[in-house]
């Protein structure tokens, strides 16, 4: 499958379990990396604490924008916690896991995704 030039190799359904979620971010072999789920205030709302404990850097515009996005059709966008980063040269995304949610923030921050992975690759230089 591919769209807007991105590839989509594999999917992992994997619970909603720290251990598993830093395992799957460290074994990934990707440039992008997208989750779903994960990101409210509940007790199992784990995803962002394990990624940010694998990635070596934090992107906050990312997260920034999809909350923005996420805004303008409800409030409840405020309390996702959805972060990106880098681990090496893959970017990772965690997107919210309703449906809605998901396709709101990916279609916010898509036009950008190419660019960043260009960077990651050391293309183009600055």
């Amino acid at each position: 499958m591919e769209q807007a030039g991105i590839e989509v190799t594999g999917r992992h359904l994997i619970p909603d379990e720290a251990d598993e979620i830093r395992a799957l971010l460290r074994e990934a072999g990707a440039d992008l990396v997208v989750t779903t789920g994960g990101t409210g205030l509940g007790p199992r709302d784990v995803t962002p604490q394990a990624t940010a404990l694998e990635v070596d850097y934090e992107v906050p515009g990312i997260g920034e924008e999809m909350r923005r996005a996420g805004l303008a059709s409800t409030p409840a966008a405020m309390l996702s916690r959805g972060l990106a980063g880098v681990r090496g040269q893959t970017l990772v995304i965690n997107l919210p896991g309703s449906e809605q949610g998901a396709s709101e923030s990916l279609a916010a921050v898509l036009p950008a995704l190419g660019h960043a992975l260009e960077l990651l690759r050391g293309e183009p230089a600055h």
